[in-house]
């Protein structure tokens, strides 16, 4: 059994506070009046736990109560404590960098639990079906019931999730890192195939589950070759071991191409993000928007801590750079040209999403090509943190409006959202917000965020380009490969604005199929607003410089060790 001292326990309060919601969530709904004799006696004793369920815990809205609850109070502890550092046994480090990730996740969390309370609503008082009722009312009365039945399930699936990817972005060993990676990988499995009582979410829980277990077999191989290998899958013993190495040894080598196949599904890399365009339109909106942030997130830490923090050698060129700058132009290439091409707007932003993960990509390629200063590594490193940060508002503010389309039943097809600007004005202007923040329109803080990006690589590939040509053509000769990666984020992010402005056409140009208010749904238009306004706050405020200092100081860190 493991004990731990009082420091470690303050160290993760805030996972202790997401393992006690998840517990209160499993025990507080089945408290009731139930009693138990004892034996040879008539005196009965109260134990709570069965019987008939008291008022109070039988409320169907309950567990999402618990849930928002227990997430606030884990990012509350999680921000107060966010430079504290500390090893939690031998497997967890706890730092500025791991603190951040736990931010995104747990703020992507929240805006998940916001959105399945009318996604997924709990209705109290509802009544089975009657003989006498029509068969429209019943097959509402099934639903409800089937919506109340499954509350729990879906926020312990949820709390699963979190708890996963705050110890991943924790983990100080390789073996922890991939058990924490499947705890969650597994439970946004059943999250994506959750409605299967709809032939697409079981297909694409299906498709997702196959190919997300493929590319875990696939990376788990690989970590089993670095272990032959160095004989410890600790991050400090990997690293120490690989730059004791001259040139490359074979066997690491293929384990750490391995690992980036699983870890390039996670993050939506092509070509391992087939199954994504499925999982998000088959998925209800506030679990691709989950997908689409906390998802890629821990993906990318995954591959930071691996390729940045374990193969990055002192001097020249890391073996994998090539590889990386390929695969992340061909990712943003191939996820703008699929966005433009598909009319369901969840598939549209699933490709933007696969678009995004290439513009990191390349920031991590242009780390890798030897020639990045400490200060241009710094500054790559911290607009990617950044804008899986910031990712959280516009990318997930988007689905929330997809969610409360789907409040009756929309957001399939482009069509639904015709004429979303004479319907509701306000979530058509916040959808129009995201969609020129994911484009990187100034001054939002999608713009920032890959201003930030470009800038750090044309900083990397400044420094070894040739300034004697006054033509084009010897400039070009001249000017290092790495300046091309700036070059291919700036022509896909101008590529993207196409089908990012066609939202926006839709919802104010093309007719409305019902003239209709969305309904009410209260706490999600709040959301959206509040999403839609930080987007824009973030952007050209000192609000936007405080986040800036935090990831920075957070990169420090991770550098630093």
């Amino acid at each position: 059994m493991i004990f731990l001292t009082n420091e470690e326990m303050k160290l993760i309060i805030p996972e202790l506070i997401m393992l006690a919601g998840l517990l209160g969530i499993i025990l507080i709904p089945n408290f009731g009046d139930a009693k138990i004799r004892l034996p040879l006696t008539k005196i009965h004793l109260p134990i709570l736990i069965g019987g008939n369920r008291f008022k109070s815990t039988s409320d169907p809205k309950l567990p999402n109560r618990l849930t928002m609850i227990a997430l606030v109070l884990a990012f509350f502890f999680g921000f107060s404590n966010r430079v504290a550092t500390g090893d939690v046994g031998n497997a967890l480090t706890v730092d500025s960098f791991s603190r951040v990730f736990f931010l995104i996740f747990t703020a992507a969390l929240i805006l998940s639990t916001i959105s399945a309370a009318h996604r997924i609503p709990a209705r109290s008082n509802v009544k089975p079906p009657q003989e006498s009722d029509s068969e429209l009312l019943a097959s509402r009365k099934i639903d409800a019931l089937i919506d109340n039945r499954r509350q729990v399930d879906f926020h312990i699936i949820l709390l699963m999730v979190g708890l996963g990817m705050s110890l991943m972005a924790m983990a100080n060993h390789l073996f922890m890192l991939f058990v924490c990676i499947e705890l969650a990988s597994l439970s946004s499995y059943i999250l994506v195939a959750f409605h299967k009582e709809s032939a697409a979410g079981g297909e694409a829980g299906m498709k997702y589950f196959i190919v997300g277990s493929v590319a875990s077999a696939i990376g788990i191989y690989g970590m089993s070759l670095l272990y032959l290998w160095n004989g410890d899958l600790s991050f400090d013993g990997l690293a120490t071991a690989w730059a004791a190495t001259d040139g490359i040894d074979p066997l690491a080598g293929i384990g750490v191409g391995l690992m980036l196949v699983a870890f390039g599904f996670k993050v939506g890399a092509a070509p391992f993000h087939l199954a994504a365009p499925d999982a998000y339109s088959g998925a209800s909106s506030p679990v691709a928007g989950l997908l689409a942030t906390a998802s890629k997130a821990m993906g990318f830490v995954a591959i930071i801590r691996v390729l940045i923090g374990i193969t990055l050698p002192v001097e020249g060129e890391a073996f994998w750079f090539i590889i990386i700058a390929l695969i992340s132009v061909i990712t943003m290439t191939w996820g703008n040209l699929a966005a433009l091409t598909s009319d369901n707007p969840k598939r549209m932003l699933a490709y933007s999403s696969v678009a995004h993960a290439g513009y990191m990509l390349a920031g991590l390629a242009a780390i890798g090509s030897g020639i990045a200063s400490i200060a241009a590594t710094k500054l790559i490193l911290t607009a990617i943190v950044f804008h899986l940060a910031v990712l959280v508002l516009f990318k997930f503010g988007a689905f929330l409006v997809l969610s409360l389309l789907e409040t009756e039943g929309r957001s399939h097809r482009l069509e639904d959202l015709h004429g979303l600007g004479k319907r509701e004005p306000l979530i058509a202007g916040s959808m129009f917000v995201f969609m020129l923040s994911l484009a990187g329109v100034p001054p939002l803080a999608g713009f920032l965020s890959k201003f930030l990006m470009i800038n750090g690589i044309v900083n990397a590939s400044v420094a070894s380009g040739s300034t004697g040509s006054v033509s084009v053509i010897g400039w070009m000769e001249t000017v290092d490969p790495v300046f091309w990666l700036a070059i291919a984020i700036v022509l896909n992010s101008a590529l993207s604005v196409f089908y990012y402005l066609r939202i926006g056409l839709v919802m104010f140009f093309e007719a409305p199929e019902t003239n209709n208010p969305l309904k009410s749904a209260t706490s999600l238009r709040l959301a959206i607003t509040a999403c839609a306004l930080l987007t824009v706050i973030l952007g050209f405020t000192s609000l936007g410089d405080s986040v800036l200092d935090i990831v920075s100081n957070a990169v420090e860190t991770f550098i630093g060790n």
